[in-house]
Formats: C-alpha cells, sequence, structure tokens
C-alpha cells in the first residue's frame, strides 16, 4: 500500500512537471543538447546536463573580453577606427562560415559504387545518409555492425533521431535491444538525448521497456534524472516500472521524490546570485559525478 500511496505521489508530480514544461515550450522554444558520437567516455552521454545559467553567463563574458580584446588589437593593426566595422562584418562572417562548416557533414554522393566500410557505415547512421546505409546493407553488411565502445547503428540513429535510418535498420533486422559496453541499448540513448519520437517507435515494437544498463538504470531511471517529462509520461503509459531498483537501490519513484527535496532545499537555502533551481545533478540520486572509464 506504501508503495502505491508513493508511486501515486510521483506520477501526479510527474502530471505536474510536464504541464509546466509545456507551458514554458509555448512562451520559448526548447531544444535538447547533442552530444558527439565519437566520446571516449560513454558516462557524458547519460549524465550529461545543461550548463547552469551562472556558468553560461561567465562563459559569455569571457568570450566578450576575448572579442573586444582581438578586435582592439586587429583596428591598431590596420591603423584606425574607420575599420571598424568592416572588420566586424569579416569577424561575423568568419564565424558563420567555421559554424556551418562545423555542423554540416558532407554531401551524399548521388551514387555509390564502391563498397562501404564499417567506418563509413556508422558514420553515416550520425550523419542521416540513407544511401550509405542501404549500401552497406545491399552489400551484405551486418545491420548490428558496431563500433569498440559496441555502439550499433542503431545506438547512433537513435542519438541523432534519424527515424528513416532508424526504420531501414530494424527492417535490415537490427537487434533492438543490443547492448554496448555500458549495457545500454537504443532506448537509453534514446531517452538520454530526448528523442521524443524514436522513443515512442521504440515502445510500439514491444521491446523491454524495463532492460537495465551497468548501472542497474532503466530507461525510466534516465528519463526521471534528466528531467525528459513527456519521456517520462510515454514510459508509464506503456508500462514501465516505478519501483525497479538500480544499483545504488534507487527506484525512479524515489528519483522524483528527490525532486521535491531538491526543490525544497533550494527554495530554503538560495544561493546568492544563482538561478539553477536544483533539480538536476543531485549526489543523492544514487551517484556522484562521473568518473572517467578507461576504454576496455
Amino acid at each position: 500500500m506504501a508503495d502505491s500511496e508513493e508511486v501515486q505521489r510521483a506520477t501526479a508530480l510527474i502530471e505536474e512537471r510536464l504541464a509546466q514544461e509545456e507551458e514554458n515550450e509555448k512562451l520559448r522554444g526548447t531544444t535538447h543538447q547533442k552530444l558527439p558520437m565519437e566520446m571516449l567516455v560513454l558516462e557524458d552521454e547519460k549524465h550529461h546536463r545543461p550548463e547552469s545559467p551562472s556558468l553560461q553567463k561567465v562563459k559569455g563574458q569571457e568570450r566578450v573580453r576575448k572579442t573586444s580584446l582581438d578586435l582592439r588589437r586587429e583596428i591598431i593593426d590596420v591603423g584606425g577606427i574607420q575599420n571598424l566595422i568592416q572588420l566586424r562584418k569579416i569577424r561575423k562572417q568568419k564565424k558563420r562560415e567555421a559554424l556551418a562548416a562545423s555542423q554540416e557533414p558532407p554531401p551524399e554522393p548521388e551514387e555509390i559504387t564502391g563498397p562501404v566500410d564499417e567506418e563509413t557505415f556508422l558514420k553515416a547512421a550520425v550523419e542521416g545518409k540513407m544511401k550509405v546505409i542501404e549500401k552497406f546493407l545491399a552489400d551484405g553488411g551486418s545491420p548490428d555492425t558496431c563500433d569498440q565502445f559496441r555502439r550499433t547503428a542503431l545506438h547512433r540513429a537513435s542519438l541523432e533521431g534519424h527515424m528513416e535510418i532508424l526504420e531501414k535498420l530494424l527492417e535490415s533486422g537490427a537487434t533492438v535491444d543490443f547492448q554496448d559496453r555500458l549495457l545500454s541499448t537504443p532506448l537509453h540513448v534514446a531517452v538520454r538525448t530526448g528523442q521524443v519520437e524514436i522513443v515512442e517507435h521504440f515502445l510500439s515494437l514491444g521491446l523491454d521497456i524495463n532492460a537495465k544498463d551497468r548501472e542497474g538504470d532503466s530507461a525510466l531511471h534516465d528519463a526521471v534524472r534528466l528531467n525528459r517529462y513527456k519521456i517520462i509520461k510515454l514510459l508509464l503509459l506503456h508500462g514501465a516500472d516505478m519501483m525497479s531498483k538500480n544499483l545504488a537501490g534507487k527506484t525512479p519513484t524515489d528519483l522524483v521524490q528527490l525532486w521535491q527535496a531538491d526543490t525544497r532545499h533550494a527554495l530554503e537555502n538560495p544561493e546568492p546570485g544563482s538561478e539553477q533551481n536544483g533539480l538536476e545533478g543531485s549526489t543523492e540520486s544514487g551517484r556522484g559525478t562521473p568518473q572517467p572509464v578507461a576504454a576496455e
């Protein structure tokens, strides 16, 4: 009975938080940060959280100082204030070009004639290059091909939200619950990176919704820890277990209750100049700061 009451209270709080998030999204657009696929520490994805507003402000001020100093030096070098406007235009253009170059992958070729190696196949899953995926599979490549971290193309497509690639991989026989070296499934990855549509698709397949990673966390543990309210509701609607314990002995219900405790603590003990609400990053959730894990 006590467990049932705790679950009911936790569910009510989740509904409240989801309503707040939906209201906030109406006022301002929200996007989830994406993580690079070529990382050496997979824990970065699992425990990744956005920077605090205060830290972002400090970094922004530092960038302004550096930019101002560089600009003053350029003005002196070229000999006068009259070039200020032109210099600013040049700098803005360079920044735009650098940003575009870093964000846009090379265009996909119209036709792929040669063989596609495994590395190219896995990279294509991140970049959304369907023709490369199709060529690799047509040549007999395994849809479960993985890297040294046991990350498959399905993990990678889930991270970036490439639905068409994900569907193609599944049609070709990709293992939906393939586990990487942290025992994370593609569902874990989609939950951590906030890919709601991908999560919905996985749930429609009837996969093991309560599968656990190396730390005993289910997808619901991750969703609660990272405040993915929409995904939490989806998981609950599909039967996720709110009383499943991880290796630290914490259930998703426990983590929801920590929201209340952290909120109360933040209100009673405000930090000067801090805009954080204390809802993320609590060490009471059963883990502290993630430590790097050496490649096995």
